[in-house]
């Protein structure tokens, strides 16, 4: 058993190494993975486990949904929805001093609610808010800096790709996980504009006020948020409500996009092929990575680094909370080397075991949905950390006339804020648990 557990630890610090190199992380876990079933069982028990493996992970129901909101994300992309979003935010918000990366933060929660990822979400959106930041004179800190932390709002406010992920590693519902999700994500948009307006007045010159609009500009840039509001509702409000389950929620989402990207002619057949291919693409990554994701719990479990990680917290005398802080502490500093979907493959099936036998006054499934949320946070913190902080280099690519330390000097205010949003959490778990508990 401790050559087991030795041959388990050396795999798990190969795979760190080949991250750290850069090697696709999908790849790197079916190497560790596969290599280490081989060497602790033999080649015979791979080959069984690789007969059935395959379908068993992207046969699961519940993974459909990721293609199909991933889909979603690309035709709302297409469909200019992220624009409107932006214009009818910023026809409410523009007047105020750094109106205009209080819109940004306000776009960007509205476009994760359609798209479901961070990296997308700092994409479009960096795309779009970017030259109007410049045109107000914003300074180059507070401009990419916003557009870097407000991507990281589309891996929390459902639907999120990643939270699905999530759900079925711990076999969580669901539904319960995005109904959780609601009010710390509104609660991290209500921090973001409370952090611009702080900052601003520190730094006056930093965000201008934007110019006033015309009556008439502010009810049409209104208007226009109204197809995201409408689609959003019916998607979650109709999974909040019974109505539907996740997967033809989200292919009702694709439709209502879809048909609406076609009614204002954005949306034609190179523009969903365009969508289709990169969707392709998308879950072509995350189904693979899942497969390598499942043959390295595999390996690891025979190896015992799970329960041995398990055994050590529980007979280490700490407190709960302190064990739970020094995990979500590994995740922000796993976060620095890895995209967040990697992370929580890689991760949770890790800190889950460790999690679970600890009490911490709640009963297992609200310590599922309460840690899966505090997770997810502790993940988006590491898109905005150095030195490889992803929403940094999507945007830094975007900006190349801004330095990317400036950037990173930006998001500074917004990761505090993210870690006092994960005290209030830490202290307060109704928050998430209020309205998983209201739906039951």
């Amino acid at each position: 058993m401790q050559n087991e557990l030795l041959l388990g630890l050396s795999g798990l610090g190969i795979l760190i190494v080949m991250i750290v190199l850069r090697m696709p992380i999908a790849y790197a876990m079916i190497i560790v993975g596969a290599g280490g079933i081989v060497m602790l069982s033999g080649p015979l028990v791979l080959m069984s486990q690789m007969k059935t493996l395959a379908y068993g992970v992207f046969a699961n129901y519940d993974l459909s949904v990721v293609p199909l909101f991933v889909l979603m994300g690309h035709l709302a992309t297409h469909a200019g929805l992220s624009q409107s979003l932006f214009r009818g935010a910023n026809a409410w918000l523009g007047r105020f001093r750094g109106g205009v990366a209080m819109s940004a933060v306000a776009a960007c929660a509205g476009f994760g609610a359609v798209c479901g990822s961070s990296l997308a979400t700092a994409s479009t959106m960096g795309h779009v808010a970017l030259p109007e930041l410049k045109r107000y004179r914003y300074s180059p800190a507070l401009a990419t800096g916003t557009l870097a932390a407000g991507g990281v709002l589309g891996i929390l406010i459902p639907p999120s790709v990643v939270l699905v992920v999530y759900s079925i590693i711990v076999e969580a519902n669901i539904v319960q996980m995005f109904a959780a999700a609601l009010i710390p994500g509104i609660l991290a948009v209500i921090l973001f504009i409370l952090t611009i307006a702080v900052y601003v007045r520190v730094f006056p010159d930093s965000g201008p006020r934007a110019d006033p609009v015309s009556r008439q500009e502010f009810i049409t840039a209104t208007l226009g948020v109204l197809p995201v509001a409408i689609i959003f509702g019916l998607v979650i409000g109709g999974i909040y409500l019974g109505f539907f389950n996740p997967t033809p929620a989200a292919a009702i989402g694709v439709f209502l996009v879809l048909a609406y990207g076609i009614a204002t002619r954005l949306v034609g057949l190179g523009a969903i092929r365009a969508a289709l291919l990169a969707t392709a693409r998308t879950s072509g990554m995350i189904y693979l990575i899942l497969l390598g994701a499942e043959l390295l719990e595999i390996f690891m479990s025979r190896g015992g680094v799970p329960q041995a990680a398990a055994q050590m917290m529980a007979t280490s005398g700490l407190a709960p909370l302190t064990i739970l802080v020094l995990l979500l502490a590994a995740l922000i500093l796993l976060g620095c080397l890895m995209d967040s979907l990697s992370m929580i493959l890689l991760a949770i099936p890790f800190f889950w075991p460790v999690i679970s036998g600890l009490d911490f006054g709640m009963g297992p499934e609200e310590t599922k949905i309460w840690f899966g949320i505090l997770a997810l946070i502790v993940v988006e913190l590491g898109l905005i950390t150095p030195p490889v902080g992803m929403n940094v280099f999507v945007i830094s690519a975007i900006a190349r006339d801004v330095p990317m330390r400036e950037t990173f000097k930006g998001a500074l205010p917004f990761f505090l804020v993210e870690l006092v949003r994960v005290a209030l959490l830490i202290a307060f778990p109704w928050l998430a648990l209020v309205l998983p508990a209201v739906l039951k």
